[in-house]
């Protein structure tokens, strides 16, 4: 199998928060590694998910590689 014909992607988090700087204090942005199928999700995935930096469950979305 070729590279780009896989249905199956890896995509990379990033704490939505963090990365709009709405939290001053915070150290660093939070980002988590999960997998996607690309044929049922083709926009791009948003998911709840705890933020080490924000100390919460917050938004975060799917960034490019």
């Amino acid at each position: 199998m070729s590279k780009g014909k896989d249905v199956r992607v890896r995509v990379i988090l990033e704490c939505t928060s963090c990365r709009n700087g709405v939290n001053k204090v915070s150290r660093g942005i939070s980002r988590h590694i999960t997998q996607k199928n690309r044929h049922n999700t083709p926009n791009r995935l948003e998911l709840r998910k705890f933020c080490p930096y924000c100390y919460k469950h917050t938004i975060h979305g799917e960034i490019k590689k």
